[in-house]
């Protein structure tokens, strides 16, 4: 299938490793242009060589993101080097470590923040400029907690103001050729990432969660959520724009 998106600037948050990394590699494989950004400046220079395989034209931004203004910092600079984006996928988010939901409002808002504020900052950035080409794709990697509201309570909560976001901004730029999206993706195996940590030293609660909570009996893959951040980003998801799709392998 032709995705229709050849030649468009992407930009990738959160994507020195794990999902980002797998998406940032997928979109350079369609011959995309790929700008990344995370705090790791090695692990983004291996990635953009590594990419640079498939497409030339990759850019790579060092940057701790929860830094005040350096989202705009970021994509300004980006923007002023190689062109306004065409496509941007926000996978920055975690639950920092904060799961007590009597956490300290200053720790309720570091959490929100980092989920869903530095994404606004760029998204008010990036639509511009898609508004004007009448084309563009913006994709939130949210969780299916925020509709389970299981786990970390401030984490939870991010997600579903981040799946509530995404509703309410992919129906106001509908008109002007805009898709807004957020995958909701369940668990899955990543490299450096949560589960990796729980294979590592507590493998009887993987299997335990498997057992009890994954219908299809399995921990997910990068490449299985990356697939549809491929589709939502592609010409043909128009009709699904202010969608929220689940990637859970069935989570119960």
């Amino acid at each position: 299938m032709d995705l229709g998106i050849d030649g468009k600037r992407v930009l990738v948050t959160g994507a020195s490793q794990g999902l980002g990394r797998r998406i940032a590699l997928d979109f350079a494989e369609e011959g995309c242009k790929v700008a990344v950004i995370a705090r790791n400046a090695e692990k983004l220079q291996n990635l953009v060589d590594q990419m640079e395989g498939h497409q030339k034209g990759h850019a790579f931004y060092a940057v701790d993101l929860m830094l005040e203004g350096a989202p705009t910092a970021a994509v300004n600079e980006l923007t002023a080097k190689d062109g306004p984006f065409d496509i941007v996928i926000h996978n920055v988010g975690g639950t920092l470590q904060v799961r007590n939901p009597l956490s300290p409002m200053e720790e309720w808002y570091r959490v929100w923040k980092y989920n869903v504020g530095i994404a606004i900052e760029i998204n008010d950035i990036v639509i511009p400029y898609m508004q004007a080409e009448q084309w563009g794709r913006i994709i939130h990697i949210s969780s299916i907690a925020g509709i389970m509201l299981m786990g970390s309570g401030p984490y939870a909560a991010a997600k579903a103001y981040l799946n509530a976001y995404t509703k309410v901004l992919g129906r106001a730029v509908a008109p002007t050729g805009v898709v807004v999206s957020a995958l909701l993706p369940g668990a899955f195996f990543a490299e450096g990432g949560h589960w990796d940590n729980v294979r590592k030293t507590n493998l009887a609660k993987e299997q335990d969660f498997l057992g009890h909570h994954q219908a299809i009996g399995r921990l997910g893959t990068p490449e299985e959520i990356s697939s549809f951040a491929l589709f939502m980003a592609s010409k043909w998801s128009t009709f699904a724009t202010a969608s929220l799709i689940t990637v859970d392998g069935g989570t119960m």
